[in-house]
């Protein structure tokens, strides 16, 4: 029943994604982050200070996230295991982003495509970090294609991952910690101290499925007949050429399997951050370089989803 579970809840991801009007744990997660990094704030004022209230700030949502998560499943399995079926289902659902990093990634596509440069930048916007302003459209296109092969990892073979490791309520305090990177974990001057805590645990979190992202994607590559060598070759040569020790893993994979160049300098909230470049600039990056790093991604978290199936069927012999 569990591995149905993950089968189910990874096709209600491929289907249907995250739909904007439904309630989803994340938007519960973020509202958490923003009031009590708010209430730090009063009384953190020191950066010595602020990175030990960000530590407070990651048990009490990571906390929350696991007991809150870990307590509804075992009522809804006290009233009818059925009823925890379906509620762990919803919960690896909710964890899952692949259908919504695709979707998200197709609307800059189709404003590249046929829109805009006003509106691939504003659409671009809503999934990066960076400024966006003065991208011109490579610029745009690579950013897309960095963000999807990014949160490949965070999206799906991370929550995954600790889905093996602790099912539902783990995956789903792994998006916690994901969402904490993802809102406060930044190197600028607001956020680099209360931060701190949230993107060096995040980092080790995202540790061994950084490094399956490297395989995974090769895999991947060869099977849609990209370029799997160099997917290999480079996801292994530019694997630190990043800021974070996870993001090149996966990015440079790609780059390497479509025979271009990621990476670079960018500007987040104003300040330049320089980055060093992943792969070989076999050629200029294209639009339609989008969506197949989309393929990559999906059938890379398919072959997630079935390895660690087998390794849980193989070590612990249940299904």
């Amino acid at each position: 029943m569990t591995l149905l579970a993950w089968a189910v809840a990874w096709l209600l991801d491929y289907w249907f994604g995250d739909p904007p009007h439904w309630p989803h744990p994340v938007r519960w997660i973020g509202n958490l982050i923003t009031v009590t990094q708010r209430i730090i704030r009063q009384f953190c004022k020191s950066d010595r200070a602020l990175k030990i209230g960000g530590g407070v700030l990651w048990l009490v949502v990571v906390g929350a996230t696991w007991g809150v998560s870990w307590g509804v499943l075992y009522l809804a399995n006290l009233l009818h295991p059925w009823l925890g079926w379906l509620v762990e289902v919803w919960m690896i659902y909710t964890v899952l982003a692949a259908r919504c990093l695709s979707d998200a990634a197709l609307d800059v596509y189709r404003a590249l495509k046929h829109g805009t440069l006003a509106e691939s930048r504003e659409k671009l916007s809503w999934i990066v970090g960076r400024d966006t302003s003065q991208l011109e459209r490579p610029q745009i296109t690579r950013a897309v294609v960095e963000t999807v092969a990014e949160n490949s990892v965070d999206g799906v073979i991370a929550p995954l991952f600790f889905l093996l490791l602790g099912g539902a309520p783990l995956a789903m305090a792994y998006k916690a910690v994901n969402t904490l990177d993802s809102m406060v974990g930044y190197k600028t001057e607001k956020y680099r101290a209360i931060g701190y805590v949230s993107a060096r645990l995040d980092d080790l979190a995202n540790y061994f499925p950084a490094r399956l992202s490297w395989l995974l994607l090769t895999i991947a590559a060869f099977c849609l007949r990209a370029n799997p060598r160099q997917a290999l070759r480079i996801g292994w040569r530019d694997r630190y050429q990043h800021s974070s020790p996870n993001c090149a893993w996966s990015e440079a994979t790609v780059a390497g399997a479509l025979g271009i160049r990621l990476g670079g300098p960018n500007t987040y909230f104003g300040e330049r951050v320089e980055k060093p470049w992943m792969g070989d600039e076999q050629r200029g990056v294209a639009i339609d370089d989008i969506t197949r790093t989309i393929q990559l991604m999906m059938l890379a978290s398919l072959l997630a989803l079935l390895l660690f199936a087998a390794m849980r069927v193989l070590v612990l012999g249940i299904a």
